[in-house]
């Protein structure tokens, strides 16, 4: 049955490098799968710190680079099977993007960071359980449905001391440096990626060196459900997978649902996106000093872009 997954990503990497080449109509519209809000007067040339990305992040990936606080339930053998407040604080800065021939088009490098903790919600003072830290660097890419992210990243998790002491759990140092390759493909609502990732060094040296990913993901058009001149709203869902190498490809599968509402700015600028979403999650914990332990969980949050 752990065949099942790593097999259905390279399926989904397969399409993607082969879909016919479409031609595509170098028209003034941006392209737009998700609000990735890329301002007119951003959208030609070479524009230094730029606002925006040309690359839609990842919806249901527990470790995408954005901020929400979030109520989960944990089931399981693992630590966090227990009531959660589960926090991430995450943001992209351009850095440069040379623009394509049509808006939304073009290769941006970034550069992103994030902090994930967990508190335990059934203790006195609810313990800090664990916090992992990431830093990337990205270069994205997109030109019309065809869009990609490279990125090199790295992770250290640590265990917070009140969980330290009442648990008597021995810590490690748990921290790795990492280089991952997506590939996204997005037609109307509907959307496919597909990619890996090669641990290039590692704490414990017992990690796996390869992580294939991939997932798929539904948003309905933008503006669906218009909510006046407050904001609009549109139903979003997504699964995401990863199969970690060892000898059975052992899967993780996150799944995310709920609505997205939107401010758009007359001038074109950043619109303030949130949402309202739905958790549910099984297998490897995607939290690393709990790497080894399996948990389920499932929840509802509040995900907003800062």
């Amino acid at each position: 049955m752990r065949l099942i997954a790593p097999t259905c990503l390279m399926l989904a990497i397969a399409a993607l490098a082969a879909a016919p080449a479409r031609a595509y109509d170098e028209s003034t519209e941006p392209h737009e799968y998700c609000s990735n809000n890329i301002p007119p007067d951003q959208s030609k040339g070479f524009v230094p710190l730029p606002e925006g990305d040309v690359f839609c992040p990842l919806l249901a990936d527990p470790k995408a680079a954005h901020s929400y606080v979030a109520y989960v339930r944990g089931t399981g053998p693992s630590p966090l099977a227990t009531d959660l407040l589960s926090v991430g604080i995450g943001d992209h800065f351009g850095i440069a993007r040379w623009n394509g021939p049509s808006p939304g088009n073009g290769i941006q490098f970034g550069l992103e960071g994030s902090v994930f903790a967990q508190f335990d919600l059934n203790t006195e003072s609810y313990d800090l359980i664990n916090a992992d830290y990431l830093v990337g660097l990205p270069i994205t890419y997109r030109y019309g449905w065809f869009s990609g992210r490279a990125r090199v990243f790295h992770q250290s998790s640590h265990l917070g001391d009140e969980f330290l002491i009442h648990s008597r759990i021995q810590r490690q140092n748990f921290s790795f440096e990492a280089a991952e390759v997506i590939l996204s493909g997005d037609a109307g609502p509907a959307r496919i990626y597909a990619g890996a990732e090669y641990l290039i060094h590692m704490l414990p040296e017992k990690l796996e060196d390869y992580v294939l990913h991939g997932g798929v993901e539904l948003r309905q058009r933008k503006g669906a459900l218009p909510l006046g001149s407050f904001s609009s709203a549109r139903f979003v869902a997504a699964g995401d997978v990863k199969a970690l190498e060892d000898p059975d490809w052992e899967t993780a599968v996150s799944a995310e649902a709920g609505l997205e509402f939107s401010s758009p700015h007359d001038s074109g600028h950043a619109a303030r996106v949130w949402s309202v979403l739905g958790h549910y999650y099984t297998g490897p914990s995607p939290y690393g000093q709990f790497y080894k332990s399996d948990v389920t969980y499932y929840g509802v949050g509040l995900h907003f872009a800062l």
